[in-house]
């Protein structure tokens, strides 16, 4: 068939736009900024200064609405520099107090929070719902602290927590954090091997999981793969002395759970039980007491580890202490969605990630906000699923991934505008550079041209957004994160560690401590230094490529490692892919470089696809000449590749790993485990093309 042409594609599925909107400034909207707690560029560069030249006066005043068990003695301490010995980071010594008692006890005392919503909870099927309020949470989590405690849980051990989207994960970090207890979340997707080898780096003292879920039609059976993880730790050596599970399949009205009314979720799977390690949930808190004072934590005590990905292959442990970690979520929850009581915030991403952590649970409850905690998929049971859900609560304030934006535009406009979404003000976007295409589409259709596009740049180790624009403030432009949170103070450097100024392109370093930044490698902290330190003296090293144009906004190319070394011309694989999503007919593109014999790398491109169109000789030549007009001829793609689909993880992660092998033509591609959907990848090997350029 021929290639839609942009005009009749906005008529079909997409909308219309000038090239002036797709890279121009697009200002915030008057409504928002009128009302924004940062409402001009000029207060914004006022108190950013100020964050930056007296770090004490500006996050000190912020800890003032804090509840303080002591105050702090000294409050920032720190060496970037590993030229000057080992490398720390020290937010407000001295000073005690509890970020539990801080989301639960103060909203409930100084907001009147007893009755005010924390979370809507929205299960995998629509109809499958319910509401905890403040009160109602401080009294599970009190019970449920009272439980491990009980169990012999003490202050710095840590707990292992492998459960879906449901209000017992929430309770369970938070029953951590009350204690003292140092949370290690697993994300429900991560394999046996993935769980098994975080419980013994970590040296968990006890895991909580659940017997399964339902994402989309498809069951997760988490009991039986946590059973596999506990005979692999140990088998490495760390058995694991117990195992705290939730009933969720089945009635949701089960054994004294008064805060759920929801219909049945199919249940038909055969629970393992092992009298030596297993116990209920809802044993354990039948008789639990329903008070428990707060463990005061030091300002720099562990508050939890998560574990990112790292170049050797061997995950990182990354350690979020207390205070600095509180106090920075908190804010930049508060000034970047511009957050107001009685507004109904819904950030799609899951807790088992640092998103969840920071804006899901503490960044959002530290302000007392109530929020839509969601079980279930994005196209479960349509793709319009997530419009209705934004529909149903009146959403203000909505945060999602790219790739959900992405993968949602190739369904059309119809099923987002038939739900009502008036009630939207702020959009955000995570985890990946956003292409303008998709920022448009995101703002002019879902946001009905009026919400501003919040594209928060942060990674798990920096706590909360680095650089993000401010919704009432900041004049965007599609792509760009913008401009530097408070405190944060962001430099581009070239291979060699010069600092650069003026319009350029580096790497991405950040110049002075934050609170929310990690504080070391668990159990590593030579791994701590050499990761992030050693690379560039006396700077944070992000690992990422970045631009800064000539109005000194700040543009997210893509992972170092994952720019190309194309004859001599470093390319990154983020821009080719937002010009490839640029043209009409593709819903998603990812880049990866192979072997080229002349080249040393060539071009690998991976194309999916908008409904209604083919994949063509013609379009082919279309797309090639797309990259060449926006980035140059040496740009231009080696391979285009269909693709009905991309190996993604469950989070929307886009397996790269895998890509690559693909492109060589290897058929070994590691562990999938992590794989939403597995089969994705024998899709991909049987329609690579046969004959490679440079092969």
């Amino acid at each position: 068939m021929a290639v839609t042409t942009r005009r009749q594609l906005s008529d079909h599925v997409l909308f219309e736009h000038s090239d002036k909107e797709l890279h121009g400034i697009v200002q915030p909207d008057s409504r928002i900024a009128v009302e924004a707690h940062v409402k001009s560029m000029e207060q914004y560069q006022q108190m950013y200064k100020r964050s930056v030249e007296d770090p004490e006066g500006f996050w000190g005043e912020i800890a003032q609405q804090f509840h303080w068990h002591k105050l702090p003695t000294t409050f920032l301490s720190f060496n970037f520099n590993v030229e000057n010995g080992p490398i720390f980071i020290k937010w407000m010594e001295g000073a005690q107090t509890n970020i539990c008692y801080n989301v639960l006890d103060r909203i409930v005392k100084e907001k009147n929070g007893e009755n005010t919503v924390a979370f809507y909870w929205e299960g995998n099927y629509p109809g499958d719902c319910s509401e905890i309020t403040y009160g109602q949470l401080l009294v599970e989590v009190c019970k449920f602290a009272n439980v491990l405690k009980a169990k012999g849980v003490k202050k710095g051990d840590r707990v292992a927590i492998y459960l879906p989207m449901i209000i017992e994960l929430v309770v369970a970090m938070l029953a951590c954090a009350r204690i003292g207890a140092v949370h290690s979340i697993v994300f429900a997707g991560f394999s046996s091997q993935a769980l098994g080898e975080r419980l013994v780096d970590s040296r968990c003292s006890l895991l909580i999981t659940a017997d399964g879920y339902y994402r989309g039609m498809k069951l997760l059976e988490l009991k039986s793969i946590a059973d596999k993880a506990l005979v692999i730790s140990e088998q490495m050596g760390h058995p694991v002395p117990l195992s705290i599970v939730v009933k969720h399949l089945g009635s949701s009205q089960k054994n004294g759970d008064k805060y759920r009314d929801a219909p049945e979720r199919p249940s038909n799977i055969q629970i393992n039980w092992n009298d030596r390690v297993d116990v209920w949930w809802h044993d354990e808190m039948k008789t639990a007491e329903t008070t428990c004072e707060p463990e005061w934590m030091d300002a720099e005590d562990p508050l939890f580890m998560l574990y990112t990905s790292g170049s050797t292959g061997k995950p990182k442990g990354v350690l979020h202490t207390t205070a600095g970690y509180m106090l920075y979520t908190a804010t930049t929850f508060k000034y970047d969605f511009d957050y107001h009581p009685g507004e109904v915030y819904w950030c799609t991403a899951d807790i088992g990630w640092i998103t969840g952590h920071s804006y899901i649970t503490y960044g959002p409850m530290a302000n007392g906000a109530t929020s839509v905690m969601f079980e279930g998929a994005p196209t479960y049971p349509d793709a319009g699923r997530m419009w209705a859900i934004c529909e149903k609560y009146k959403i203000s304030k909505f945060y999602t991934a790219p790739t959900a934006i992405r993968s949602l535009m190739r369904f059309g406009k119809d099923l987002v505008e038939k739900h009502n979404r008036d009630s939207l003000k702020i959009l955000g976007t995570v985890g990946e550079p956003i292409n303008p295409e998709a920022w448009l589409w995101y703002r002019n259709v879902v946001g009905n041209r009026q919400c501003p596009v919040v594209d928060t740049y942060w990674q798990t180790e920096t706590g909360g957004h680095v650089i993000t624009p401010l919704p009432g403030a900041t004049p965007m432009k599609p792509g760009s994160a913008t401009f530097p949170f408070f405190g944060v103070v962001p430099a581009i450097v070239d291979k060699d560690g010069n600092e650069l100024e003026g319009p350029c392109e580096g790497v991405l370093v950040l110049k002075q401590p934050w609170p929310g930044m990690l504080r070391t490698v668990y159990g590593d902290h030579d791994r701590f230094e050499s990761v992030y330190f050693k690379k560039f003296p006396g700077y944070y090293y992000t690992g990422d490529e970045c631009k800064r144009d000539e109005d000194g906004y700040y543009w997210i190319v893509g992972r170092v490692d994952d720019c190309m070394n194309v004859s001599g011309h470093l390319l990154s694989t983020a821009e080719i892919e937002s010009a490839l999503v640029e043209h009409g007919a593709v819903s998603e593109a990812a880049v990866v470089g192979y072997q080229h014999n002349i080249k040393g790398v060539g071009i690998f491109c991976y194309t999916t696809l908008m409904q209604g169109f083919e994949f063509t000789n013609e379009l082919v030549k279309e797309l090639k000449e797309k990259v060449r007009e926006k980035i140059g001829a040496i740009a231009t793609p080696d391979v285009i590749q269909y693709a009905p689909g991309l190996p993604k993880t469950r989070s929307g992660k886009i397996m790269r790993r895998v890509l690559r092998e693909l492109a060589q033509g290897n058929s070994s591609f590691g562990d999938q485990t992590t794989l939403a959907d597995p089969s994705v990848v024998d899709t991909l090997l049987k329609l690579r093309p046969q004959n490679i350029p440079g092969m």
